[in-house]
């Protein structure tokens, strides 16, 4: 059997390094455009930035490498220009010496990739607007940087944009990053992205929302900005405004494809021709959550596809569910992760949702170095079945978006999270985990054990409402939502008498535990309709930031709050 693999990387050559173990016989050829087959490129902002100082630590491995180990036939620098179905076989182009060449093949493999969106605006030719989405562009922009440079605009607050921000400012360059969309990672809902957002600005870092590049022009060797209403006179420009599905080969071969130009794939990684697979960010995807057909271009999902569509080939059945959409990004010393559905996302198919926000630390409280966290679950309203979970955060953040990354997967529940048996000791965690305190407040929820409202109902509450600050009179004095009335938790049941009775009582705190503990004494104490403030006062400033979003810059101890905020200030 002859198997010629079209991209190398990852999902490429997941299909071929698997295809091997299961098939000593078989004849796999690697075709890969560039000169590096597999490096990882994930890591390509962190040796920019000076994280991973040696560059040879991104070439995982090389085509004598895969030779001498998997018995691999991988040609670098070799395009495919095209596919002859009915002949099966595929041209190929040597870069380097411009031979063309006929390649025969019994399954064929497409793992293109994706490429970065370069839209067609004036002067976008630019050399000093780059890219980064391989070696070649990682070695372009450090030539550049090394050159002396002191300045960056960075167009686009995704994955790699975030990444690029940071990987700037730790070589010292000053950074404006521009974003067409009123949040950074849309791939968090608009509070979670407020603490990257405030983190950037913390770290020097000019931000720009809402804001389109509407065309380039050059200024004596630098490179000029223009915006919606300035222009920035800069040093380098990366274009990081996301990637498109390279799917240039299939359309010209005739394969299926979707109307955003992705490949269609059956469960088994077959495109409509059955002896040609396509794997990795050039195909169609199923949303975990939603079932919408979708490209989420992730390297752990072309992983996964490349050792299906590898398995399917030597002769066994395997099959692709879905992509939920797991990601985790660092900006400076924080940490955000997503699983699942967006609220956004939710609003947008129409599922009845609800949802909670907790503040729980990365770890034990009493051992140094932990902060509290953001953490929001979404789940279905009615049978409390896991919809998405969002987290920023400084430690921990990884583990809890892994577990609930699990949960998702698993179908499980809002009150399965109460049951989850998780590691614990001082120093990585706490005896009611994070995921765990998601779960007792998400199952509180939906058993009608307490009653939330939230930060967006605000200022829009009903007329009459009273709204009541249980924190201390210090915190109070500090920052306060307007109109509140002052009565500290561990003096309610004393002053019951200065809350109007039957009123509607809107309670909230710094993390949502105090006032937790006063809804419930407000509700077995004659005022049925309080409720309690979803995520607190940290929660509150992250949806309606006026200046701060007010970061949890120290633990959340629930039982000793009022004196950790006067220890504090």
């Amino acid at each position: 059997m002859k198997v010629v693999v079209v991209g190398g990387v990852a999902g490429g050559m997941s299909a071929a390094a698997r295809l091997r173990r299961l098939d000593e016989q078989a004849d796999i050829v690697v075709l890969e455009r560039d000169d590096y087959v597999s490096f990882a490129n994930c890591g390509l902002p962190y040796h920019i930035g000076g994280d991973i100082t040696e560059r040879d630590a991104l070439l995982l491995q090389t085509p004598v490498s895969l030779r001498e180990s998997l018995g691999l036939d991988v040609r670098t620098g070799h395009e495919v220009l095209s596919i002859d179905r009915s002949g099966r076989t595929v041209t190929v182009r040597n870069r380097h010496t411009g031979d063309e060449y006929a390649e025969p093949y019994d399954a064929l493999v497409l793992a293109t990739g994706a490429t970065p969106l370069r839209p067609p605006l004036p002067g976008i030719d630019h050399p000093l607007i780059r890219t980064l989405r391989n070696i070649p562009d990682m070695d372009a922009i450090i030539a550049i940087l090394d050159d002396g440079v002191r300045s960056a605009v960075v167009i686009g607050g995704g994955y790699i944009g975030i990444e690029m921000v940071e990987a700037l400012r730790h070589r010292g360059l000053d950074v404006t990053l521009v974003e067409a969309l009123d949040q950074v990672m849309t791939v968090l809902d608009p509070e979670m992205a407020t603490h990257l957002q405030d983190n950037l600005v913390d770290h020097g870092v000019r931000l720009l929302l809402s804001t389109r590049a509407t065309g380039f022009a050059d200024e004596e060797g630098k490179v000029v900005v223009v915006l919606d209403d300035e222009r920035i006179t800069t040093d380098l420009v990366i274009l990081a405004i996301g990637v498109k599905p390279e799917s240039s080969l299939a359309r010209a071969a005739g394969l299926e494809l979707s109307d955003r130009g992705a490949v269609i794939t059956d469960q088994h990684m077959r495109t409509s021709d059955p002896s040609i697979y396509g794997v990795g960010d050039s195909v169609q995807v199923t949303d975990t959550v939603t079932g919408e057909p979708v490209v989420i271009p992730l390297a752990g999902p072309a992983n996964r596809q490349g050792r299906i569509a590898a398995d399917n080939i030597a002769g066994r059945v395997s099959t692709y569910s879905s992509t939920q959409g797991t990601g985790i990004v660092k900006l400076f010393e924080l940490t955000a992760g997503m699983t699942g559905a967006t609220e956004r996302t939710l609003k947008r198919v129409g599922r009845n949702y609800l949802k909670v926000h907790v503040h729980p630390n990365g770890h034990a409280s009493y051992y140094p170095g932990t902060h509290a966290m953001h953490l929001k679950v979404l789940f279905d309203a009615q049978s409390g079945q896991l919809l998405g979970a969002q987290a920023v955060g400084v430690d921990g953040v990884d583990k809890r978006i892994d577990v609930l990354a699990v949960a998702i997967r698993a179908a499980m529940t809002i009150e399965d999270l109460e049951h989850l048996e998780l590691a614990y000791a001082p120093p990585y965690g706490s005896a009611k985990d994070p995921v765990n305190m998601a779960g007792f407040v998400g199952g509180n929820l939906l058993r009608g054990d307490v009653a939330l409202w939230y930060a967006e109902e605000w200022p829009g509450l009903p007329e009459g409402a009273v709204l009541l600050d249980v924190r201390s009179a210090l915190e109070h004095a500090e920052w306060a939502i307007p109109g509140s009335l002052l009565i500290p938790h561990k003096e309610l049941r004393a002053r019951l008498a200065e809350v109007p009775t039957g009123a509607q009582v809107y309670v909230y705190c710094r993390s949502g535990f105090r006032s937790y503990l006063a809804q419930r004494i407000l509700a077995q104490s004659g005022w049925p309709d309080a409720r309690t403030l979803a995520g607190g006062e940290l929660t509150f400033r992250a949806v309606h930031p006026d200046g701060s979003a007010g970061w949890a810059e120290y633990p959340v101890v629930t039982y000793a709050e009022d004196e950790l905020a006067a220890h504090h200030r």
